[in-house]
């Protein structure tokens, strides 16, 4: 049996500012406080970086991420799609925030040769059930794969499997959490379009969802559950996010995938397996937009885990460093790529889990 690599991301929003720099952008009106006009986005970001095309090509939001990649080779592809793929539907009441994307800038994505988007998050449902379902269909219709959303309870809870040869298979759990901004109506239920809801973060809900795991994954099988949770900003991870990722883990699931901060938060080797509290965000408009310097959002990373053949356990793991600049990911300056490792290595100190930079500018995971 042959190790398995996944790429891993956290949040990839690309609908408002983004999907106005792809070929056929939507109507760029807004219902935010602030921003009325998702053009407005691209200015702010134009203002700390310079002009960005429009029309951009599919893949410029990607930018150097897509050489990164192919040079890196991971068996399988997995992100946090956070925005609805639509052209229709209705703003969902009592939001202040609303991410589309129109279906025909869909390239943006296959661009990436995404396996699997996880959907369960505080925006899929942006433009309810109607841009729910378009979603669903423009990315299967393209061949991706999706976790954690459905036309029913049924469809939301199913893992995206994605076949590795001589029937081994990644199967991917997709969950939210009301902590992410999640909202309780949004949970699929029989006949109810939604997506796969966590009504918290406890022993509870992780032992019901690990007895799902259970009736579906076989010994050969590498788990998968990512699970947006959390706030938007800081790197403190609360005592329940740590004891129910080790529920998981402890049921046999190999990674668990967290996300929702929009950088990155402490990983943790628990028990030989990978824990990602925060992945941070990889793709978004958030480019020019001030007030939390002190985070370096524009810095972002390309996970990169390994398992090994025989157990599932994490056999290495390398973290690439990027950052956005004219809505396009290019590689980290070596002093921003030093920032990074070291700040993962301070914040992984107390789960006994450090990191080094590399002579290549990947930070790795030390030792044991």
């Amino acid at each position: 049996m042959a190790e398995v690599t996944l790429f891993l991301a956290g949040d990839v929003m690309t609908g408002r500012g983004v999907d106005q720099i792809l070929p056929h952008p939507g109507p760029p009106e807004l219902r935010e406080q602030v921003v009325t006009d998702a053009r407005r986005y691209v200015e702010l970001a134009e203002s700390v970086n310079g002009p960005v095309p429009r029309p951009a090509p599919p893949e410029w939001p990607w930018g150097a991420a897509l050489r990164l990649l192919d040079a890196l080779r991971p068996d399988v592809r997995i992100v946090n799609l956070e925005t609805s793929v639509t052209g229709r539907g209705e703003y969902a009441p009592a939001k202040g925030i609303h991410y589309r994307m129109h279906p025909a800038n869909l390239a943006c994505l296959t661009a990436a040769r995404l396996d699997v988007c996880a959907l369960a998050n505080n925006h899929v449902l942006d433009f309810g059930p109607a841009g729910l379902a378009d979603t669903l269909d423009a990315l299967h219709g393209a061949g991706i794969r999706t976790a954690g959303a459905g036309r029913g309870a049924d469809e939301a809870w199913r893992p995206a499997v994605v076949p590795l040869g001589d029937g081994r298979r990644v199967l991917v759990w997709s969950v939210g959490a009301p902590s992410s901004g999640v909202y309780p109506p949004w949970a699929a239920a029989a006949g109810r379009p939604g997506v796969a809801y966590l009504p918290d973060v406890s022993a509870a809900s992780a032992e019901a969802l690990t007895d799902r795991i259970a009736r579906e994954a076989g010994p050969g099988d590498r788990v998968v559950v990512s699970v947006h949770w959390g706030s938007n900003w800081g790197h403190e991870v609360p005592d329940e996010h740590v004891e129910f990722a080790h529920a998981l883990v402890d049921a046999g699931v190999h990674v668990v995938h967290g996300h929702s901060s929009h950088h990155p938060r402490p990983v943790e080797r628990y028990r030989g397996r990978l824990v990602l509290y925060g992945c941070g965000d990889l793709i978004d408009d958030y480019e020019g937009i001030g007030g939390q310097e002190s985070y370096r959002p524009e810095l972002r990373l390309l996970h990169l885990a390994t398992l090994d053949a025989a157990t599932g356990e994490l056999g290495r793991l390398r973290l690439v460093p990027v950052r956005m600049r004219r809505m396009r990911l290019e590689p980290a300056a070596p002093q921003e790529a030093r920032w990074l490792a070291d700040l993962l290595d301070g914040l992984g100190a107390p789960y006994r889990t450090r990191f080094g930079l590399g002579d290549d500018g990947v930070i790795a995971l030390r030792p044991d």
